[in-house]
């Protein structure tokens, strides 16, 4: 586990990572900014030598591996990850490709305060390759989608989503930067709801409260 930088102002959040870590940083740089009401506690990847470990010290930001691999069931791996949540005080958590679907008991430790995006314009074109499902199917439109995580996985309800055109010449590759690019603006965003305690869920229906006059 490695140090971090001194405390921000704002809501203590858990970034939970597997691989680049390109969402974290987006995340950090507008919680750095101000942007974002959230001081990123911890970035915690179950993948030893993720390079979103490395991005995030260079962020100043304290980084930590719980290797699902060393845990003999999920529960025991959870409850690792929640365990160094906790040691950093963190009150929500972001999942940033974070390639390990939670449990129950993990979920309601955080009940209504974990977060996931999703590229694609959910619930079309859950779980892996949506960019290249988009393209299969030929669609016109794609997106992105940020929800709150519960044990279904790409459904839980939805507080933000962002639309981008598919293009005739778009390939796999082309079209989720360009989703990505739109993952970067509205995930921010949906955490500082989620931090400032804007969020009101009723059934699967998301209410974000001083919005559009709300």
């Amino acid at each position: 586990m490695s140090g971090g930088s001194q405390r921000r102002r704002g809501r203590p959040v858990g970034i939970l990572v597997s691989g680049s870590g390109t969402n974290m940083r987006a995340l950090v740089h507008a919680a750095q900014a101000g942007e974002v009401h959230a001081d990123v506690r911890v970035v915690i990847s179950n993948r030893p030598g993720a390079l979103a470990l490395e991005r995030a010290e260079a962020l100043g930001i304290a980084t930590a591996v719980v290797d699902h691999t060393a845990h003999s069931d999920r529960e025991t791996f959870e409850e690792a990850l929640a365990d160094v949540l906790r040691e950093h005080g963190v009150e929500v958590v972001c999942l940033a490709g974070f390639m390990r679907i939670l449990g129950a008991r993990f979920l309601d430790a955080f009940e209504g305060r974990v977060l996931n995006v999703h590229p694609s314009l959910l619930p079309a074109f859950p779980g892996l390759h949506a960019a290249r499902k988009a393209l299969d199917y030929g669609t016109r439109v794609a997106g992105c989608t940020v929800h709150l995580v519960t044990e279904e996985m790409d459904a839980g309800p939805i507080l933000a989503q962002a639309t981008v055109p598919v293009h005739e010449d778009d390939t796999e590759a082309s079209l989720q930067a360009r989703i990505q690019a739109e993952e970067h603006r509205v995930y921010p965003m949906a955490l500082d709801w989620v931090c400032r305690g804007q969020v009101e869920v009723a059934g699967r229906r998301v209410l974000i409260r001083g919005r559009d006059g709300q």
